[in-house]
C-alpha cells in the first residue's frame, strides 16, 4: 500500500495540482486585499465614505454603531457588506481566470499546415492527371 501510495503521490498529475492548488490560495489572499484595501476604499469614498464591510442588519433587538460592536454583544447579524465583497472578489477571479484560459487556448491553436506541393498535373491533349516528372502521357501517349 505504501508504494502504491508513493508511484500516486509522485505522479506528475498529482504533483500539478498540489502546486496549483496552493498558488491558487496564495492567488486568492491577493484578490482579497486587492478588494478589501485597493477598490473597496475609493468606492467607499465615491458613495459617500460608506465601508462596505459594515453593512449588516441585526437579526433580532438591538442598534450597532459597527459590526464589531455587534458581534461583541453577540447579536446574530446579516453580514450584506462582506458578501458584497466576497462577490466582488469571485468576479476578479473569474475574470482573470478567463483572460488565462483563453491566452492558453490561443497559444494552442494550430496554424493550419501549409498545402502540400503538387505531385501532379494534368496533360494538356486529354486534360488527364500525369505524373509531375512524366515524359510522355500514360492516356493519350503524346509528347509532353
Amino acid at each position: 500500500m505504501l508504494k502504491e501510495f508513493k508511484e500516486f503521490a509522485l505522479k506528475g498529475n498529482a504533483v500539478d495540482l498540489a502546486i496549483g492548488v496552493i498558488i491558487g490560495g496564495a492567488f486568492g489572499g491577493i484578490v482579497t486585499s486587492l478588494v478589501n484595501d485597493v477598490m473597496m476604499p475609493p468606492i467607499g469614498k465615491l458613495l459617500g465614505g460608506v465601508d462596505f464591510s459594515n453593512f449588516f442588519l441585526v437579526l433580532g433587538s438591538g442598534e450597532y454603531s459597527s459590526l464589531k460592536a455587534a458581534k461583541d454583544a453577540g447579536a446574530a447579524t446579516l453580514n450584506y457588506g462582506i458578501f458584497l465583497n466576497t462577490i466582488i472578489n469571485f468576479l476578479i477571479v473569474a475574470l482573470v481566470l478567463f483572460f488565462v484560459v483563453r491566452g492558453m487556448n490561443a497559444l494552442k491553436r494550430e496554424q493550419p499546415a501549409p498545402a502540400a506541393a503538387p505531385t501532379d498535373k494534368p496533360c494538356p491533349q486529354c486534360a488527364m492527371n500525369i505524373p509531375l516528372a512524366a515524359k510522355r502521357c500514360p492516356h493519350c501517349t503524346s509528347p509532353l
